[in-house]
């Protein structure tokens, strides 16, 4: 009996057809599946990620709670057209602090990925304030409220406790200097030696244009400016990891 003879009577034969796509499945599914039980972690560590300063995790908690990632992803594809536009695509490892993760592939507005250190931080300022008036095209709503409302974090240390109880790794000393951390990163006079130690590549300065007052537009552009910002692509290989 030919091979094409024993295909035509598994096709032929509901029952043989069925057992054998169970195995299929079976088989395909522990593959997957076991490794899962034994890796400590799936996603590859690349150099320069870091948690979130706290300033930025309050910003990235203002991006969410305003509904900016409804418009804008945060995952650039492996698309000739996409890293031609935004930059070099996106690696598992940017969003392996992020609680949830700001992925997709709905862009109403740009994806924002890597829009860290793209612009100025007055441009931000304006952009949210207006958007009209840097995009005319834009459809974005105001907001310029930001800019009003005094950054109010009930306890930093608490939400540092909470994300490193999902896997962050915040240290007993970042937590300690949770507070202090936030109020110097937007502080163009204050020491932020010891801040930049624990976070590094942070930005730091005033972010809203008014340094007598922490708002929440200091918290979202302190996030905005830092996205695509940690790992180097200049030293980085696509196939090893590194150069």
């Amino acid at each position: 009996m030919s091979i094409l003879d024993k295909h035509a009577i598994l096709e032929k034969n509901t029952s043989l057809l069925f057992l054998g796509s169970l195995l299929v499945v079976t088989i395909g599914g522990i593959v997957e599946i076991a490794p899962l039980f034994y890796l400590e972690n799936t996603i590859e560590k690349v150099e320069g990620m870091r948690p979130y300063s706290p300033l930025e995790l309050a910003g990235r908690n203002i991006y969410v709670r305003e509904g900016c990632y409804v418009c804008h992803s945060q995952m650039i594809r492996p698309f000739k057209d996409e890293v031609e536009r935004y930059g070099h695509y996106s690696l598992a490892a940017e969003s392996m602090y992020d609680h949830p993760f700001q992925w997709g592939s709905k862009r109403t507005g740009p994806d924002l990925a890597r829009v860290g250190d793209r612009y100025s931080n007055e441009w931000h300022v304006q952009h949210l304030s207006e958007p009209r008036d840097v995009v005319p095209e834009s459809i974005m709503p105001s907001y310029s409220y930001l800019k009003e409302t005094p950054l109010k974090v009930t306890n930093v240390q608490m939400d540092l406790k909470a994300n490193r109880m999902v896997g962050v790794p915040y240290s007993d000393e970042m937590v300690e200097l949770a507070a202090a951390d936030l109020a110097a990163q937007a502080d163009p006079n204050a020491d932020t030696s010891g801040l930049l130690a624990r976070y590094p590549k942070a930005k730091v300065g005033d972010f809203d244009g008014n340094p007598a007052q922490l708002t929440e537009m200091d918290a979202l552009i302190a996030y905005l400016q830092m996205l695509g910002t940690l790992v180097d692509f200049s030293t980085y290989d696509d196939a090893t990891g590194y150069r």
